[in-house]
């Protein structure tokens, strides 16, 4: 069985981060690995210029890693045309996980869980304009009426419910 992959998305400033920090302290407690990839549109940069791992990718290091009793952390050079897409960053770094949450990436074919405020904006991504068959539920301040299930934004433990009873069991 392919592992459990889901993408949490939604607008800019809506609450992606703080809905994904909770659902991965209750994936946690539940005793599953919980992987994360989160998807910048920016160039973003992990080293800090004049550190040593900085100094080194400078120096040339295609890949660079640090490496200490709790953490690794890896700097890879992107040396393909374009961005990789999600499947192949989920097959190259997650085998080691449950269950794997992305954060952004609006536009694959991921089963999608859509943060929704009210003050934020009128309609969805996933049912807006276009309608995207790959939307599972939503997690909003505000009761809504939709063919997928319906969460408040704050009831972490239905929506891991949710998603353990549906991708983990």
């Amino acid at each position: 069985m392919r592992k459990a992959v889901i993408s949490v998305v939604a607008k800019s400033g809506t609450g992606k981060t703080t809905l994904l920090e909770k659902l991965i302290a209750e994936l946690k407690h539940r005793n599953y690995r919980v992987g994360v990839i989160k998807h910048d549109a920016h160039r973003f940069e992990i080293d800090h210029v004049g550190k040593d791992s900085w100094r080194l990718t400078q120096a040339g290091a295609d890949t660079m890693m640090i490496s200490s009793e709790a953490k690794l952390a890896l700097v890879k050079l992107n040396n393909v045309s374009g961005e990789p897409s999600v499947y192949e960053l989920l097959d190259e770094y997650f085998d080691d996980v449950d269950i794997v949450l992305t954060e952004g990436f609006k536009k694959n074919t991921l089963p999608k869980i859509e943060v929704h405020r009210k003050e934020r904006s009128a309609t969805l991504l996933c049912r807006g304009e276009l309608r995207d068959e790959t939307l599972i539920a939503v997690a909003s301040d505000e009761k809504i009426n939709l063919d997928v299930p319906v969460y408040d934004i704050n009831d972490t433990v239905g929506i891991c419910d949710f998603i353990e009873n549906r991708y983990l069991s």
